[in-house]
């Protein structure tokens, strides 16, 4: 069963009324289908795509306050008026992503390198718990340390703590212009040395990102005078000559491909798993073997799978299990009500929380 929610008092009461057995499913823009889609027969979707619109954003105090159904795409371009953005760099936009669904799968983009991904810019929240109270935590303002800290709680929860009505950011001015550096290594393993000596080093880079075949991609933002000589300086402590140096049109192209995941084929499973510098080249190469794609982002800390149509999902799923990693599915998958593949996730603390927030089990398991 599908239920249209038109505001705040309807969602309390849709979820307050759950029948026992029944489980709850919150969706919006339908960006992330293995979230938003389920074929269960026991499962209630709760249509919250009404709950949608910006509530108060004050350029000079670097903050925004909006409903949770309000699409990225709305919100990126009202910030781009002002000179300012979203600094984790919300992936998915011109799919029709919401703030909320962003927040639930704590997803960031390749641009979230320089200052933080989803859950550092996060800094109010409110939701229906699956009691269906109304709860608020965090504030409107940065420096607001006032209760337990849910908005952090609810990075990555997957809808599965309570349905976000509301949330509050913390924005940042947008560079005044941008340059990305492509550098040729001899192998995958080069490459994420060199993406992680990049970063880790004394310049301010916006992206690192490792593509198959060893490529590099560097990106730095700032003031446009001194970014190609910026670029050269990197290039010669990397010890590499540039394969290609992009600004203007065909540079944002790159980073918008890469954020709206369309480097991978449409039909593909895209799946987002966390790594290291030492498990991602052996993650890159089975994924390689088994006919995947992997761009390797944030520094050697996540990685993007392309995991072809013709492959099952549970090839996959093992591969992850071997490697001790776990993934959350971004695009296709299916319609099972299962986004995570790989080393199952739950644990003590996580069941603690999910106890206190939706004693009554209303809510999808993970």
């Amino acid at each position: 069963m599908r239920v249209e929610i038109a505001d705040d008092r309807e969602l309390a009461q849709a979820v307050a009324a759950c029948a026992p057995g029944r489980r709850l499913l919150p969706v919006a823009g339908g960006s992330k289908p293995s979230l938003s889609d389920c074929a269960r027969d026991d499962v209630d979707v709760l249509d919250v795509a009404a709950l949608r619109g910006v509530l108060e954003y004050d350029p000079a105090e670097l903050t925004l306050t909006a409903r949770a159904a309000t699409p990225v795409a709305e919100v990126v371009d009202l910030l781009a008026a002002s000179g300012q953005q979203l600094p984790f760099d919300p992936p998915l936009a011109a799919t029709g992503a919401t703030l909320g669904g962003v927040v639930a799968a704590g997803a960031s983009g390749p641009n979230a390198l320089r200052h933080g991904t989803v859950r550092d810019f996060v800094i109010g929240v409110r939701f229906v718990d699956g009691t269906g109270t109304p709860v608020g935590g965090g504030g409107k303002v940065v420096k607001n340390a006032a209760g337990f800290d849910l908005p952090k709680l609810m990075v990555g929860s997957l809808g599965r703590l309570g349905v976000m009505t509301q949330l509050s950011f913390k924005v940042l001015p947008r560079p005044r212009a941008s340059i990305t550096l492509e550098l040729a290594f001899a192998s995958t393993a080069e490459a994420v040395r060199a993406a992680c000596a990049s970063a880790a080093g004394p310049r301010e880079l916006d992206a690192v990102e490792v593509l198959p075949g060893g490529r590099l991609l560097v990106r730095l933002g700032g003031e446009p005078e001194a970014l190609v000589r910026r670029t050269r300086r990197l290039a010669a402590a990397l010890g590499a000559s540039p394969v290609a140096l992009e600004e203007g049109d065909a540079e944002l192209a790159i980073w918008d491909d890469a954020r709206e995941l369309r480097w991978a084929a449409p039909e593909a499973t895209v799946v987002r798993v966390p790594v290291t510098a030492r498990t991602c080249v052996a993650l890159e190469g089975a994924v390689a073997a088994a006919g995947g794609q992997t761009r390797i982002s944030l520094a050697a800390n996540v990685a993007w799978i392309a995991w072809p149509a013709a492959h099952p999902r549970s090839d996959l799923d093992r591969l992850l299990r071997g490697a001790a990693a776990t993934g959350l599915i971004l695009r296709g998958g299916g319609a099972d009500g299962e986004p995570v593949v790989g080393t199952p996730t739950r644990n003590a603390f996580g069941d603690r929380v999910r106890s206190a927030l939706d004693p009554h089990h209303r809510f999808l398991e993970v």
